[in-house]
């Protein structure tokens, strides 16, 4: 779950992260300490779409771009189960309508989460109709609002992470093929695992501060590892044997179209930066492939074990030829 989430930190094409798994496994506490780990970005300065220096142009609120150039944190929002079409695309003001007669724009979590995360806990409870508007957008990159008597059209590009328990209900499989990582996440059975657990949030629940001291460095070493990868993932190569690596499993493990190749080329991409690398090894792809494929194999009825084991499996047989 770490590594899917920061493969999505270094390279937001990738598509984003979906968690399933038992509850009270640290699901929503690992995503959103993830926010703290993310390198500051330009923005233009009080702007409220995030829009960054240079493409004033396309902001539908060019006022603001008179405020100059700042470093913000990047975007990490919660998308509520509850929440209204209106409270995520945006909506009429209508403080300003009725104070000053005005037609303005309010915008929605979806012009918060641009350039940066949007995050969705119990997402398989989440109402359909909002789903699809999500999906919308996911694709295009792009919130278009037609209501009211507006028209606003501004960029919503940002990384969807998901959790949710699988007991709870399924997720629908248009949504589900949007999100680029797919994690299952199972209570430990190691005895050590556990007790260490109790042992880390007895000590932030006694004293906070101190046990955020404790890892400061350590998340500051993973800060400048985030930073670093951000900037040298453009410069990595995927040789052609590894791309023909790539195929060949996506073929013998029966992947639904060739979203899992792109995925599994990304992901392997961002992994090598993240190692400091500027060439995707064969082993790369290996550690990332459960990630990228497990949730885009065709179920077989005439196998019952897992799709991660499925992967494996098929890993296994193609390092045997």
């Amino acid at each position: 779950m770490k590594l899917a989430l920061l493969l999505a930190a270094v390279d937001a094409r990738i598509g984003g992260v979906m968690v399933f798994g038992d509850r009270g496994t640290g699901k929503s506490t690992a995503v959103r300490a993830l926010a703290a780990l993310l390198p500051p970005m330009p923005i233009i300065a009080g702007c409220r779409y995030n829009c960054a220096p240079g493409t004033e142009r396309a902001c539908p609120a060019p006022e603001h771009h008179r405020r100059g150039k700042a470093m913000a944190p990047v975007p990490f929002v919660d998308l509520p189960l509850g929440a209204t079409e209106d409270r995520v695309v945006g909506a009429l003001d209508l403080e300003r309508a009725l104070a000053a007669g005005e037609k303005a724009f309010e915008p929605g979590l979806l012009a918060r989460a641009n350039r940066g995360f949007l995050y969705i806990d119990e997402i398989n409870l989440l109402e359909d109709h909002i789903v699809d508007l999500l999906l919308d957008v996911a694709a295009s990159g792009e919130n278009v609002v037609e209501r009211e008597g507006l028209s606003v059209r501004h960029a919503a590009r940002f990384v969807l992470v998901g959790s949710g328990n699988p007991e709870e209900g399924e997720l629908r499989p248009q949504l589900l093929d949007r999100f680029g990582l797919s994690v299952e996440v199972r209570t430990p059975q190691d005895i050590a695992a556990r007790v260490e657990i109790m042992k880390r949030c007895d000590a932030f629940e006694r004293a906070p501060l101190d046990f955020a001291l404790d890892w400061a460095k350590a998340e500051r070493r993973t800060l400048r590892q985030l930073a670093k990868a951000r900037a040298l993932v453009a410069q990595v190569t995927v040789p052609e044997p590894v791309m023909t690596f790539a195929s060949t499993l996506c073929v013998a493990v029966g992947a639904d179209g060739l979203r899992g190749e792109l995925t599994l080329m990304r992901a392997a991409r961002a992994l090598a930066a993240l190692d400091g690398a500027t060439l995707v090894t064969v082993a790369q792809v290996k550690r990332v492939a459960p990630l990228a494929l497990r949730h885009r194999l065709r179920r077989n009825v005439l196998d019952d074990t897992g799709s991660t084991a499925r992967i494996e499996r098929a890993l296994e047989d193609m390092v045997a030829a």
